[in-house]
């Protein structure tokens, strides 16, 4: 496990899945089945990791080695089951944008420290 709050992901191009989404009130066992979708996700062939923030607006990506393997996702019966309680029960309104990575950085690896 990463002592980072960062998924551990590969050299790129993989797939990062934003999904983007306003609550409705209460949790109505929303946490239960966030906690499960991840666990059952983190199972999933081509997995890479997530990360995820919430406050007025909620942003979740997960990312997965190629395009299959996030289409497979989607189809994952209790997901699918996840995915329809969320419309009818726990999200005011969402987006989910599907986008290849092409490059990744970050602070031990930017550009900006190339002079030094």
């Amino acid at each position: 496990m990463s002592s980072h709050p960062f998924a551990d992901t590969l050299e790129p191009p993989y797939v990062a899945v934003i999904f983007t989404s306003v609550r409705t009130p209460g949790d109505n066992g929303y946490a239960v089945m966030a906690a499960s979708m991840e666990e059952l996700a983190r199972g999933q062939p081509s997995f890479l990791g997530i990360e995820s923030a919430r406050e007025d607006v909620g942003i979740t990506v997960s990312y997965w080695s190629d395009q299959s393997a996030a289409q497979g996702w989607k189809r994952v019966a209790a997901h699918l089951v996840a995915q329809r309680r969320g419309r009818e029960v726990w999200y005011a309104d969402y987006r989910v944008r599907v986008a290849t990575v092409e490059r990744e950085y970050g602070r031990d690896t930017s550009s900006l420290d190339a002079d030094r």
